[in-house]
């Protein structure tokens, strides 16, 4: 240390460690405890006028603008029409009629249920029960949905229903192949 750092703490040693209040604080103290000062509140007509004028002022400046937009010479929009190229051909996406999706999932169906008769054999007769049921709820419903279809071929809820329902018997039948090889590849059983 140095020796104004000596001076300086011997300095700070004599300063007094209390300072007594010139009154008695107490008093003022519990009765703040006992009876707390309230806030002002805004009254409800100061509000009410505070959000009048918000709306008022809002609704003018919107007014006064669109006067002004409608004062400007709008230019003319130039529309411009381009033929369609007669070489262009146009396919036919409907689901109705022609089946075309039950003939591309027929074809996945086709490959996956080959393994599908095999993996079900690997099954306990309960279990096999079971997913031969959900298959048949899941055909039933694709046979009801393109029925629908060829009344209203151009109907897109159908259509999404009928992906919907190919999409969940394919996912079945994977899930009954995926299941039954993993069962006969565990050698710990």
């Amino acid at each position: 240390m140095t020796e104004q750092d000596d001076k300086l703490a011997i300095a700070a040693r004599q300063l007094a460690t209390e300072i007594k209040p010139s009154r008695d604080l107490w008093p003022g103290i519990e009765q703040a405890i006992r009876e707390p000062r309230r806030q002002k509140q805004t009254p409800w007509y100061a509000q009410a006028a505070a959000v009048f004028l918000l709306v008022g002022a809002s609704s003018l400046v919107t007014y006064q603008y669109m006067l002004y937009d409608q004062a400007q010479d709008p230019q003319p929009v130039e529309t411009v029409i381009q033929p369609v190229p007669t070489n262009m051909t146009f396919e036919r996406a409907a689901f109705g009629g022609e089946h075309t999706l039950q003939s591309v999932y027929g074809r996945a169906a086709g490959n996956v249920e080959s393994n599908l008769d095999r993996e079900l054999q690997n099954l306990s007769p309960e279990a096999r029960e079971d997913v031969q049921r959900n298959l048949a709820v899941i055909r039933q419903a694709i046979a009801d949905i393109s029925s629908s279809l060829e009344h209203d071929p151009g109907n897109e809820f159908l259509q999404e229903l009928l992906v919907s329902a190919y999409r969940s018997e394919l996912a079945l039948m994977n899930r009954v192949g995926s299941m039954t090889q993993r069962v006969m590849a565990r050698d710990d059983i």
